[in-house]
């Protein structure tokens, strides 16, 4: 049996500290139907290049939108994004620009939810045979000599936390924007059925911001004696 494995900061051995934004992303909404302005964080698509697109600028503003305007700018994104991706409010693309300086480790985390990989670290991985890892390029400034090649890792959401550890009085799913109404638990338990079995490091489909590598992933970082990583294992049912 699979065992599943949290991703959280090592903040111990990996002291960097990254002031950086991706190029793009679709705005936060204010949605007629549930009443909510919001934009959704774990998102992230750094593969996702829009620089070819003549609308590209308006992907470039933060502020929130009317749903019309999202819904708009959301389906001309769809067709460069991955299949499967929800692309909610505040999804983000292409690179991530901006400065960086402190330690970095093989593994470099912004708030448990970013990684950043060196490219020498990921090659490791995939030599290995770790599946799912895409390694994306950044455009960030790092204060050091020699500053090391970091590469963003693309991680998309699927799978599903259980039912059980989801309070029963949660509002369902807004239909129209998608927003869900939850806190993490404190004691997150994944739902078996819905995990992929093909990926060994993903994000969780109902909360984004929960990176989760199975048991093969967290053995080979061990192994290759990668740091950057704190591994909390999480529950199945």
């Amino acid at each position: 049996m699979t065992r599943y494995f949290r991703l959280l900061k090592d903040k111990v051995t990996v002291t960097a500290v990254i002031d950086a934004c991706h190029k793009w992303g679709l705005p936060g909404v204010h949605c007629p139907t549930c009443g909510n302005t919001w934009a959704g964080a774990g998102h992230e698509y750094p593969a996702v290049d829009l620089s070819q697109l003549p609308e590209r600028r308006e992907f470039e503003r933060a502020r929130p939108e009317p749903f019309a305007e999202f819904a708009r700018l959301r389906e001309l994104v769809r067709p460069l994004a991955p299949p499967h991706a929800e692309l909610p409010p505040g999804a983000l693309f292409g690179p991530l620009v901006g400065t960086a300086s402190g330690k970095f480790g093989p593994f470099t985390a912004q708030a448990s939810s970013m990684w950043l990989i060196r490219r020498d670290s990921l090659e490791s991985l995939q030599e290995e045979g770790i599946r799912g890892l895409l390694g994306c390029p950044t455009e960030l400034r790092i204060r050091q000599k020699n500053p090391p090649e970091l590469l963003e890792l693309q991680l998309e959401p699927h799978g599903q936390l259980h039912p059980d550890c989801i309070p029963p009085d949660v509002p369902p799913r807004c239909e129209m924007c998608g927003r869900r109404g939850f806190s993490l638990p404190d004691e997150p338990i994944l739902d078996a059925a819905s995990l992929p079995p093909d990926l060994d490091l993903f994000r969780v489909g109902n909360f984004a911001t929960v990176i989760v590598g199975t048991e093969r992933f967290m053995d080979a970082v061990q192994r290759l004696e990668l740091s950057g990583i704190i591994f909390r294992e999480l529950p199945t049912r």
